[in-house]
Formats: structure tokens, C-alpha cells, sequence
């Protein structure tokens, strides 16, 4: 809305060019969330608190240190986190790119899965929130819409097909059936941070992290001069996405200020599950999709531990891990929460220079 509105005053006042700049409104929207979130969170809080009466329901199979430290905990800080997202975006991303609404639609779609989850949670008190199956459908449903969106509106050669990193000329070009793989990317990621999410501060930096990653690939693959010189596959009118990563950086940061150990609220499904949702929606519409699992290699490193737990429990009844998802097994080996919170952060940023060397090495 902003952005339409000064661009419009340009031939008045020169100086409003400046706002036409794909990088100068991600930054914008980077620090409007920001501020969104620090301006309006504690109000917030205080709401969720006085709704929720205990807050969470903590896990009885979980590390017992839990129960104690955070009990009494607000969760669907996801609404903090959508709300400056979604403001951020409205004022400085280009509202007629069709991209940005289906990315949008897919962020605002999984939070309304996760936040009706976490209602039932917090009002049963229980950690079971409605029907896996059901949830899963919807999510299905969801990512189904945009990715015909984005099969629609793209370049028919690439739309359809996926796109192999380090090889600039490789797609594997799968038709109509790409539907399959766009959904399956983008109701994984939603998933893999939700089961992330499990301690303070631990989702939320490596959102951010491979948010900006794609803030960055979004803005190259959407110039055809960057495209060429790095031999990307140019995706005409994704460039605009990097204003809706930059917002959701801006939130993260936002939220990780009421975050940070102690927390003083959780983003329950409500945060995981959009957040992941928007990553692999703006992957699969950059056509970056198998950098994704680089990027977010952290996020398929605490999946891969819950199937592996799974399935080995189930075919031996031993388990390989002392707890899973794998951050619970190191906090049952020992570690101070801090610690693992802290190398995870570590390894989701080396994770995302790895991946973005990919632009590079072709």
C-alpha cells in the first residue's frame, strides 16, 4: 500500500524513486515488523496470558525440566509473528505480484492450521491438538493452490520442472506432476520447523537465517542481468518475495526480543507452521527447491531423528536416540538448553553459507 502510494508521488517528489528499489523496501519491511512486533508484542503477551489462565500444555513425556521451568508459558506467539509479516508486507511489497499473495497465502494458511491446533491445546489442556490426518489435508489443500498459482503464472519451460543445483542447465522436468513435488516441499517444511520448535529461541533464528538466504535468492533469480551472470534460472516477478522475507526476518528478530531464553512466550504451531510454510512455498517459487534441504538442513536433521526414532522403535523397540526430536536427545545427554540452542544457530548458519555457495558454483 505504501509502496504504491509513493511511487505514484515520484514525479512531485524525485527523491521517492529510491522506493521503487526492490533492496531498499526489503529493508523497510525488515524494520517496520521489527518495530511492529516490539510496539505492540507486550500488549500481546498480556492478552494470551489472560486467555490461556496455565498457558502451553508442557509434554509429560518430555524432559522433566520442562514441566517446572516452563509451565504457565503463553503460546501462540505465531500471531505476533503473522501479524508483523502480514503489516509489512501490505505496505511495501508490490500488492498486483501474484507471488507474493500465493507465498502470503500459504504463511496465513498454515497459521489459521497451527492457531486452531493450539486452541484445542490450550483450552483441552492437552498436547494433542485436532485429527493428524485432517491437518494434513488441509496443509495439502493449501500448498496445492499456490503451486498451481505458481505453475500458472511462471515460465512453462521451469514452472514445471525441478531445478538441480551446482548443474546450471539441469531440470528434471515433471509436468503436471510437479504438483506432487511442490506440495510435498512445501507441507514438509511447514512440519520439519514445527517439530523444531521445542526450545527457547531455537526455531526462530534458523527461520530467519534461511529467510534471508531466500530474501537474497529471490532478488537474484528475479533479475534477468543477475540470472544470467550468476546462470540461474531467471523466474520473472519473484524478486518481489525478497520484501516478504525481509518481513519475515524482521519478525523473527521482533519476536526473538519476548523469545530469548527465558521465554517469555512460545510462537506454537501457530509461528512453526506458517514459517515453514512460507519457506518452502518461496522455494518452490524461486525454483530453488532441493537448496532448501541445505538451507534448512537443520530443520531436516531434527525430522530425519523423529523417523529415524520412529521406525526403529517400531521394527527392533530400540530407540537410536535418548529422546527425540534430536535437540531433547542432547538435552537428556547433559547439555544446558543455551548450549544447544546456540550450536544449533551455529549450524544453521553454516548450513546456509553452503547453500548459498550453490549460486556460485555452477
Amino acid at each position: 500500500m505504501l509502496y504504491h502510494l509513493l511511487v505514484s508521488l515520484t514525479d512531485e517528489v524525485s527523491v521517492l524513486n529510491v522506493f521503487r528499489y526492490q533492496t531498499t523496501r526489503t529493508g523497510s519491511a525488515i524494520l517496520t515488523a521489527l518495530l511492529f512486533i516490539w510496539l505492540f508484542g507486550p500488549t500481546i503477551i498480556s492478552l494470551l496470558k489472560v486467555k490461556q489462565g496455565r498457558g502451553q500444555p508442557i509434554r509429560s513425556d518430555g524432559p522433566q525440566r520442562h514441566i517446572v521451568e516452563k509451565q504457565g508459558t503463553p503460546t501462540m506467539g505465531g500471531l505476533m509473528i503473522l501479524s508483523g509479516i502480514f503489516v509489512s508486507t501490505l505496505l511495501w511489497a508490490d500488492l498486483t505480484n501474484y507471488y507474493v499473495w500465493a507465498v502470503l497465502f500459504v504463511t496465513l494458511g498454515f497459521g489459521a492450521i497451527g492457531f486452531y491446533d493450539d486452541f484445542l491445546k490450550v483450552t483441552k489442556s492437552t498436547t494433542h491438538g485436532f485429527s493428524g490426518k485432517i491437518r494434513l489435508l488441509i496443509e495439502v489443500a493449501i500448498a496445492a493452490v499456490a503451486v498451481a498459482i505458481f505453475m500458472g503464472i511462471g515460465d512453462k519451460t521451469i514452472s514445471s520442472a525441478l531445478a538441480v543445483p551446482f548443474f546450471k542447465d539441469v531440470l528434471i522436468q515433471f509436468g503436471f506432476f510437479f504438483m506432487l513435488v511442490g506440495v510435498f516441499i512445501i507441507v514438509g517444511a511447514g512440519n520439519a520447523v514445527n517439530i523444531t520448535d521445542g526450545l527457547d529461541g531455537l526455531a526462530i533464528v534458523p527461520v530467519m537465517i534461511a529467510a534471508g538466504s531466500y530474501g537474497l535468492i529471490a532478488y537474484l533469480v528475479g533479475n534477468a542481468v543477475f540470472a544470467e551472470y550468476l546462470q540461474l534460472h531467471n523466474v520473472k516477478g519473484t524478486g518481489e518475495l525478497a520484501v516478504l522475507c525481509g518481513a519475515i526476518v524482521g519478525a523473527g528478530l521482533g519476536f526473538l526480543w519476548f523469545n530469548a531464553p527465558p521465554a517469555m512466550i512460545f510462537m506454537g504451531d501457530t509461528g512453526s507452521l506458517s514459517l515453514g510454510g512460507a519457506l518452502g512455498a518461496t522455494a518452490v517459487a524461486v525454483k530453488h527447491e532441493i537448496v532448501l534441504a541445505i538451507i534448512g538442513g537443520l530443520f531436516v536433521l531434527e525430522t530425519a531423528s523423529v523417523i529415524v526414532q520412529v521406525a526403529s522403535f517400531k521394527l527392533t523397540g530400540k530407540r537410536v536416540f535418548a529422546m527425540a526430536p534430536l535437540h531433547h536427545h542432547f538435552e537428556q545427554k547433559g547439555w544446558k538448553e543455551p548450549t544447544i540452542v546456540i550450536r544449533f544457530w551455529i549450524i544453521a548458519f553454516v548450513l546456509a553459507l553452503i547453500g548459498l555457495s550453490t549460486l556460485k558454483l555452477r
